[in-house]
């Protein structure tokens, strides 16, 4: 069967100019990468597949209905819905070889809702990828990816967004990786029965006994326990419960931005310890000091007109459009940005530790010269002016999470033998 590629350099090359253009970027974009560096990361992906952490259009899709009518998979996105910034043509350009597509499920006091909510976000992925066969492909294990992006497809993965979508059942879990999940995010913002999150206050001091059985039955399933949002107690926890490795499918470095949201350093010494990866984020609060007080006064303001207009929600978004009139988004992280905190987490916990998750459609304004799915090129571009070799690249690009996968698989086959 004749393998199909449709990514390329210069594709990669033209998306980067049209997403600076929309933008209102000069062609003198600062963070446009040479093309000579361009084409070393083109090469580099064609034998190692990029692997991004997080998406979040599933859920993008269910706020339109869940119909996949309401977006533009295939192409002009950014013309018929800005906010979109994941399609097949961009996805192409940025050489993508595999995603994990997140399925979302909000903090609500209903068990059951929130069990339906996580079986019907699973639905769509799978629709999805059912929908463009030529393109995608459902992934179950990192042989599974290998084998996809030789095909000249991308790898679509599922992750579970929240522990409070297994309703605290052990039986909807298992049921879920059944269904091809194959990471869970133990919390969201909010605290869950059974476990803390970064963003709210502390109530289990970490995990409950119920929570240790959930890490324990996902290291059993070959489940990866993702640790991005949940709070440091939940964190340390976890680590040492957990005999496979864990990720951060979408977080970065406390040391270089304060927020709870970040990992510290004595957990990314510990995630080092563990084998695991922490997967960078986008998401500008997460990077730098000014994008977090931003966010800070933000949710100050949102928490007023809540107070004003909690049932009026048209004069709750007038007002926070007119407050941010007054108070502009500072829209200050860069590309660069997050190439220090993939630098910080390499300094620290070494190369065989950190990847690439982008939360791209779980939040706006992205940093600059990465506005969209197109720019990993550029990123890996300017980890390749730093000095990381072809090796490193292909690392934090997608081979590190491969690894953490088939350990994850290894622990599963061996805690098996022992039912």
């Amino acid at each position: 069967m004749k393998t199909r590629k449709v990514s390329s350099l210069g594709l990669g090359l033209a998306s980067c100019f049209i997403s600076i253009a929309l933008s209102g970027q000069t062609s003198n974009h600062p963070y446009m990468p040479d093309p000579a560096c361009l084409k070393t990361i083109d090469r580099i992906l064609r034998q190692v597949p990029l692997i991004d952490g997080h998406n979040d259009l599933a859920w993008q899709c269910r706020e339109k209905g869940g119909d996949l009518d309401s977006i533009d998979f295939s192409g002009g996105n950014s013309a018929r819905d800005p906010s979109l910034v994941t399609d097949l043509p961009r996805l192409r350009a940025g050489l993508v070889g595999g995603q994990f597509w997140s399925v979302y499920v909000p903090a609500t006091p209903v068990r059951s809702d929130a069990v339906v909510t996580v079986l019907e976000q699973i639905d769509l992925v799978r629709r999805l990828i059912a929908r463009h066969p030529r393109d995608l492909e459902l992934a179950l294990t990192a042989d599974d990816v290998l084998r996809i992006h030789r095909r000249g497809k991308i790898a679509s993965l599922i992750g579970m967004e929240g522990g409070q979508s297994i309703g605290n059942s052990l039986g909807v879990l298992r049921m879920a990786y059944a269904l091809g999940a194959r990471y869970m995010t133990l919390t969201h913002m909010q605290n869950n029965d059974w476990a803390d999150s970064a963003t709210d206050r502390a109530e289990h001091h970490g995990l409950t006994p119920f929570g240790e059985s959930v890490v324990r039955e996902m290291n059993r399933l070959g489940m990866l326990a993702d640790l991005s949002h949940v709070s440091d107690d939940t964190m340390r926890m976890s680590l040492k419960i957990s005999q496979a490795p864990v990720i951060f499918s979408h977080s970065s470095a406390r040391a270089l931005c304060h927020h709870l949201r970040d990992v510290p350093d004595e957990i990314l010494s510990m995630v080092a310890a563990n084998g695991g990866v922490v997967m960078v984020t986008f998401v500008p609060e997460y990077l730098t000091e000014i994008d977090r007080a931003d966010e800070t006064e933000v949710n100050r303001e949102k928490k007023r007109l809540e107070g004003l207009y909690a049932c009026d929600s048209v004069k709750y978004k007038q007002g926070l459009a007119a407050w941010r009139v007054l108070h502009p988004d500072p829209r200050h992280a860069s590309l660069t940005d997050v190439a220090d905190h993939i630098d910080h987490i390499r300094q620290v916990a070494g190369i065989d530790h950190v990847g690439i998750g982008s939360d791209y459609g779980g939040f706006s304004n992205p940093p600059q010269g990465l506005e969209d799915v197109s720019c990993y090129p550029a990123l890996l571009a300017e980890l390749l002016k730093r000095g990381y070799s072809e090796e490193d690249i292909g690392k934090v690009a997608g081979l590190n999470i491969l690894r953490v996968m088939r350990a994850a698989e290894q622990v599963s086959a061996k805690l098996s033998r022992y039912e």
